[in-house]
């Protein structure tokens, strides 16, 4: 953590909690600015991994669900990695700048996802390195006043979603629902400006509640392997090609899309209590076994938390719940985009 960024972390009280990641005090009032009033948040939960090399492209090509050749200069993309099953590593949102390609992935899986896309480099000439914590200064900013900071800096009014903007010392992607994802080096002008304006401190712990919101779902190490792109709604936000070539999973992806109707999607529901991500969920629909599982998770008020779920879609109708024997029931909530089954 650079020294501008230490300096705002001491004025709003922020410490270090449970998994080393940072916190700040009343997680309610973080959630009610990302949604209602003006949030800077410090993306702990975020690395980066950068591929350059000529023969990036190339590569990222053959191992990616998306189409890396419609990720530009100026606009970003999100993708997954996938095993040879078709069930997701990671999940990435990317972007280029000056030759080389940053993606942006979970913290808690990110130097296994980087060494396994090392291990199939070969003779490509490609460098796959993350980034350490002085590059990796990743930010998010959500509501009116910073987001008009952000257009008044790169003198742009409105930008469509995950359209890309580059500085001298940063980078501003525009996000799907709203609000900005930032790469600030420590002498960013934009970073002073932002780290000066009145706006909550939020935590990336708070900050998910964004994404939720978007019907966005990040592969974690608690959810690897456990979905075929297509049950994470990812083709509904660009990260599936299927017009591209080969790439791990493919044929298994190809087929889930045009073979039969999907049975799981993701849902986002509202919880009466917490659930870890990776908790299984049940159905008297389908009486003991598991239908689905929790893929992200943020608490809004006491006794109330909202999430991204991975459900089987049928089970809705006799209610999903938390435990095998039917005590919480989840509320299916709605998604900010329709699903191919509605």
């Amino acid at each position: 953590m650079n020294k501008p960024w230490q300096m705002w972390v001491e004025k709003n009280q922020g410490y270090v909690g449970a998994e080393n990641r940072l916190e700040f005090p009343d997680m309610f009032r973080q959630v009610a600015a990302v949604r209602d009033g003006n949030a800077l948040a410090m993306l702990d939960g975020f690395s980066i991994i950068r591929l350059e090399g000529e023969d990036a492209e190339a590569f990222l090509q053959g191992q990616l669900s998306g189409d890396i050749r419609d990720v530009t200069d100026g606009m970003a993309r999100f993708s997954t990695y996938s095993t040879a099953k078709g069930r997701m590593l990671a999940s990435f949102l990317i972007w280029k700048q000056q030759g080389a390609y940053y993606l942006l992935v979970s913290t808690d899986i990110c130097q296994a996802v980087a060494k396994r896309l090392t291990m199939f480099v070969m003779r490509s000439k490609v460098k796959v390195q993350v980034l350490d914590a002085e590059q990796n200064n990743i930010a998010g900013v959500r509501g009116a006043q910073l987001q008009a900071a952000v257009e008044q800096f790169f003198a742009v009014a409105a930008p469509a979603a995950l359209t890309v903007l580059q500085g001298e010392a940063e980078t501003a992607i525009a996000l799907p629902e709203g609000g900005y994802l930032l790469q600030l080096a420590e002498h960013s002008a934009l970073l002073t400006t932002l780290l000066a304006a009145e706006a909550t401190a939020v935590s990336s712990r708070a900050w998910n509640i964004r994404d939720i919101d978007a019907g966005i779902a990040w592969v974690e190490q608690a959810t690897q392997e456990q979905f075929v792109p297509q049950m994470a709604n990812m083709e509904l936000i660009g990260a599936v090609s299927f017009k591209k070539g080969c790439y791990p999973g493919q044929e298994i992806v190809a087929r889930t899309q045009y073979l039969g109707k999907l049975k799981r999607r993701l849902f986002k529901a509202r919880l009466p209590c917490f659930a870890a991500v990776g908790s299984k969920l049940f159905s008297p629909e389908l009486p003991e076994q598991s239908i689905g599982m929790i893929a992200g998770i943020c608490p809004v008020a006491e006794d109330m938390f909202e999430a991204l779920v991975v459900v089987q879609s049928a089970c809705w109708e006799k209610g999903v719940y938390l435990e095998p024997e039917y005590s919480n029931q989840l509320e299916c909530l709605v998604l900010p985009y329709v699903t191919q089954d509605e």
